[in-house]
């Protein structure tokens, strides 16, 4: 069963993210792409209609994860896996600095 989370610019829905067995995929909404000021997730994820895939967590969405003792205090509040990415970027970047958010669906 696929994991899907919600990705949020400005707090509009942009994309779903999933992981599947094969690995990730990312798909922006398509009402987000009719607007025409709506903005790409990131330059290494232009906007566009057809679907994005990676056998990993692409390195955008890696990078939201937080690291060192930040990293150590979530895996130990929420008991997660440290090396499960998707499940960490569910739980710790649903408040992010910048203007990418994500939530589970």
């Amino acid at each position: 069963m696929a994991k899907i989370a919600k990705v949020l610019y400005d707090r509009v829905l942009a994309a779903r993210l999933s992981e599947t067995d094969e690995g990730y995929l990312l798909q922006y909404d398509k009402q987000y792409l009719l607007q025409p000021d709506s903005k790409a997730i990131s330059l290494t994820l232009p906007k566009r209609a057809a679907s994005y895939t990676s056998k990993v967590l692409f390195p955008f969405f890696d990078g939201l994860i937080p690291e060192g003792w930040l990293l150590d205090i979530a895996v130990d509040h929420w008991k997660l896996k440290a090396n499960d990415r998707f499940e960490l970027l569910l739980t710790t970047c649903r408040d992010t600095i910048g203007a990418v958010t994500v939530e589970p669906e």
